[in-house]
């Protein structure tokens, strides 16, 4: 996991030239892929120390981090904040859901996955993705972006 983590750091460094900053957005999920975001925080993971920050607003944010299927209620929202987003800016629709609505598709109060309302760079699929394929999906985001 260290080298892992240090393999982002360098390649966020490299693209960006500063740490990464991620805003996580939930456009309507079930609350597991946030549980496994969150995990990334904890003492045993530990993101802070390899460069990445959770910012609370979008207007800071390189990464918008974006959960669930999107809610009919949540797709002005979802809109607005990836407007507020500065360029550039990343998106990655993590889980099942984010990609296609998953167990929610085709239900009344959907839209679909976070590619029917913004575009998507990343899909990291999972329901949920553990915290170690999260953290391979944002070197693999950072990787491709370099390569770009």
């Amino acid at each position: 996991m260290t080298e892992l983590a240090a393999k982002i750091n360098r390649a966020a460094q490299r693209r960006l030239g500063r740490s990464l900053s991620i805003r996580q957005v939930d456009a309507g999920s079930c609350n597991g892929c946030e549980l496994e975001i969150h995990a990334l925080n904890n003492s045993f993971y530990d993101l802070e120390r390899f460069g990445f920050h959770i910012v609370a607003s979008p207007r800071h944010a390189d990464v918008l981090l974006v959960t669930g299927p999107v809610t009919v209620n949540m797709k002005e929202a979802l809109e607005r904040t990836y407007a507020a987003t500065p360029d550039p800016k990343w998106v990655v629709a993590v889980g099942d859901c984010g990609r296609d609505g998953g167990v929610f598709a085709g239900s009344y109060a959907c839209v679909g996955g976070i590619s029917a309302v913004i575009p998507v760079d990343l899909h990291i699929p999972g329901c949920p993705p553990t915290p170690m394929q999260l953290l391979q999906g944002l070197l693999a985001l950072l990787q491709v972006q370099a390569s770009r």
